[in-house]
């Protein structure tokens, strides 16, 4: 049985402060903190619904970790018997305890069934997901005009491994429009962006490898490629600079022998960063000097608030030889995540291997959404510019709601995307992640978005909610933050998921 050992399982808990678990009436005025085991439970539970402890794996021993943590070894024994009841450890008699997910029936109904929120009086706000609600009306008709085209598919066998014709034409005609020449033949339709970054990993890496990565990054993305057996190998996205270390990628590639890197240079998942064309061509000259093939993400590439949606990278590489630049994108940040149609654009002779290692995983994207997608592009015009202002005004009240109530965060917007990747005061990420569901708010911590533990003094804050949902979450986190410097929390952890 795997277990994970006390000094990692230390490493991943962050800066959570047990000496902050007891009662304190300085200033006149009564503080309840958690009991230290509470605290404990509490991150131990968020590492698990953030991935970062395994299903399966067993704890380390009450002994083992009372001794690294230098705590009581009743404090683990109660903190271990907290996430058993709750369902993240399930013992089984003669073998450790190992880690698991409770079992949850409707989400929202579970979340209310075990008291979620019930500690600050209002609705809970999740901020762990970077996602608008769907333009109701567009998506609507799109899926109307889907099922009206649909009866010229019915007399196939419906498996489309490659995409249907007329979406990959649509989808070659936007790359056109950008100054990008493309043929139907350098498009593979997937059942979303991250699937298109999954089937590439399991093409061009085999475990051990290095692929690069920026540094904070999409946490999935770590994740796929993690579980290849790869091994993602950071360069940092600067905030001093707004941008990313191009000679640290061309160092990185040539010291690693880095073979692929997987980057987000369009309107940056979290920081809204763009990088312009002077480094796009810089960076595509690396790719080729070092011989490293470029994924590039480009799924916030429509979401350019400050910025127009810049060219793309591929654009750099036009005679670069085979594979130097691969693109993803897919309809998820620009119209609706439940819309799940993504996309590769690759050369032909990529677009063909991939077509014959899908099958290991699927057999074709559902037609129906590949007709509603083909819909949604035709109202691309029309529908992104609201989506643009839409995300503006929300930004503008995320900015003033953290000036208001958060004063000592900083954060250096991006030109686009989704989200504020905001500086705390101390490295409390994970701690504040923890607090947050005590005052009606999902987070996600920092070092969901890096690796070995970075980025505690870091939050990713979406602003894909609506504007009150943003200042009732900012006052909520305000609290959270508060708590943890000694402020007044429930007595019921809210459970994250």
């Amino acid at each position: 049985m795997r277990v994970i050992g006390a000094t990692t399982l230390a490493r991943d808990l962050g800066q959570w402060d047990p000496k902050k678990a007891h009662d304190d009436d300085r200033d006149g005025r009564r503080r309840i903190a958690r009991p230290a085991y509470r605290a404990l439970a509490d991150s131990v539970r968020l590492l698990v619904a953030d991935g970062r402890i395994p299903l399966g794996v067993a704890l380390p021993s009450e002994r083992d970790l009372a001794a690294v943590l230098e705590l009581s070894r009743t404090t683990i024994t109660s903190a271990y018997a907290v996430l058993r009841d709750e369902g993240y450890l399930v013992s089984r008699q003669g073998s450790r305890s190992t880690v698991a997910l409770p079992e949850l029936g409707s989400s929202g109904a579970a979340l209310r069934d075990k008291g979620f929120g019930s500690g600050h009086g209002g609705p809970v706000v999740d901020l762990t997901c970077a996602a608008m609600s769907a333009p109701s009306e567009p998506v609507q008709r799109a899926f109307e005009e889907g099922l009206e085209a649909l009866p010229g598919y019915l007399g196939g066998h419906g498996l489309e491994p490659v995409g249907v014709p007329v979406l990959r034409e649509a989808i070659a005609e936007r790359y056109r429009a950008r100054g990008l020449p493309t043929s139907p033949d350098q498009i593979m339709v997937t059942s979303g962006a991250q699937h298109a970054l999954v089937l590439l990993l399991g093409l061009l890496t085999a475990p051990g490898e290095r692929v690069l990565i920026d540094h904070p990054t999409y946490t999935n993305a770590i994740e796929a490629i993690k579980r290849t057996g790869a091994r993602p190998v950071p360069v940092a996205v600067r905030q001093e600079t707004r941008g990313w270390d191009l000679d640290g990628i061309r160092s990185t590639a040539r010291q690693t022998a880095a073979k692929l890197a997987y980057l987000i240079p369009d309107f940056h998942n979290p920081t809204g960063f763009c990088l312009d064309d002077e480094g796009r061509a810089e960076l595509v000259a690396i790719a080729r000097d070092t011989r490293m093939t470029l994924i590039i993400d480009e799924t916030m590439a429509d979401l350019g608030l400050d910025a127009p949606t810049p060219t793309p990278v591929a654009a750099f590489a036009r005679g670069a030889g085979r594979a130097d630049v691969v693109t993803i994108g897919s309809t998820s940040k620009a119209f609706w995540s439940g819309l799940r149609i993504g996309w590769i654009r690759a050369e032909p002779s990529l677009i063909s291997a991939l077509v014959a290692a899908r099958s290991a995983l699927d057999l074709g994207t559902a037609v129906l959404e590949q007709l509603a997608a083909v819909s949604m592009f035709e109202a691309a015009d029309h529908v992104l510019p609201e989506r643009r202002e839409q995300l503006r005004r929300q930004r503008a009240a995320l900015l003033d709601a953290v000036a208001t109530d958060l004063p000592d965060w900083r954060c250096t917007p991006g030109d686009g995307g989704m989200a504020l990747w905001m500086q705390l005061p101390g490295p409390m990420s994970t701690a504040l992640a923890a607090t947050s569901p005590y005052h009606g708010v999902l987070l996600a911590a920092g070092p969901r978005f890096g690796i070995e533990g970075a980025f505690e003094r870091y939050l990713r804050l979406p602003y894909a909610r609506s504007e009150d949902d943003l200042r009732t979450a900012v006052r909520g986190i305000a609290a959270a933050y508060r708590a943890l410097a000694g402020g007044t929390e429930v007595d019921r952890p809210a459970l994250v998921i």
